[in-house]
């Protein structure tokens, strides 16, 4: 059975499908270098994590779930054209697959494919509304557009289903900043710092946040 999980990078979101049973899978099994995968996919082991879905492909070309997380690993090497293949492979095997178009959004986002990825995350929405990833991911591709209202609200959608989710007050912040909106993008900010493990947004939102201060303090 396939359950969803999450996995952030950068400043977009990832979806990943995650194994679960009630006993191992049998050696050499598509499912257990699924699991494989999965283990070294979450250790960062991404390279490795590649190798092991491309087992489990090999072993079962049908396995959609093993094509979504291989993108997502592919996505983590910056391998975006890769991420794109893969997510489509899976949707041509399941066009009901949702994290697959959210994770080849995820990567038309990174290459500035800013509509592409608004498609991508419209049909994810129409298959699954309760993903939040989705929205987030969508609110990115808003911004890069300049449609910074449309970003702020799907942002305010993610949070309704997934308060949790840090990337949202991220991206949130941003469109503040950008709409003038001083002091609820501090806000966001620093509720992003206090929830997110990623240090390099984590710095990226404290120097915003040094810049929304200094602004403040300069106004008259």
């Amino acid at each position: 059975m396939i359950r969803r999980g999450t996995g952030l990078l950068l400043a977009l979101s990832l979806v990943i499908a995650i194994a679960t049973g009630c006993s191992a899978p049998p050696e050499g099994s598509p499912e257990w270098y699924f699991e494989r995968a999965y283990q070294s996919g979450s250790k960062g082991q991404f390279e490795q994590a590649v190798r092991e879905y491309t087992r489990a492909i090999d072993t079962n070309p049908n396995m959609a779930e093993a094509y979504i997380n291989r993108a997502a690993a592919y996505a983590s090497l910056e391998k975006f054209e890769q991420c794109i293949a893969d997510c489509t492979k899976a949707v041509s095997l399941d066009p009901e697959l949702a994290l697959a178009y959210i994770n080849r959004a995820y990567a038309h986002n990174a290459k500035g494919d800013y509509e592409k990825a608004i498609a991508d995350c419209g049909r994810a929405i129409e298959v699954d509304r309760s993903i939040a990833e989705a929205y987030v991911n969508r609110a990115r591709a808003y911004y890069g557009l300049g449609k910074l209202n449309l970003s702020v609200a799907d942002c305010n959608r993610a949070l309704e289903l997934n308060p949790s989710l840090a990337l949202a007050y991220f991206h949130r912040a941003l469109a503040y900043k950008k709409l003038d909106k001083k002091d609820e993008a501090l806000t966001d900010f620093e509720k992003f710092i206090a929830m997110t493990d990623n240090p390099t947004l984590s710095e990226t939102a404290t120097y915003e946040i040094g810049q929304l201060s200094g602004e403040q303090e300069q106004s008259p």
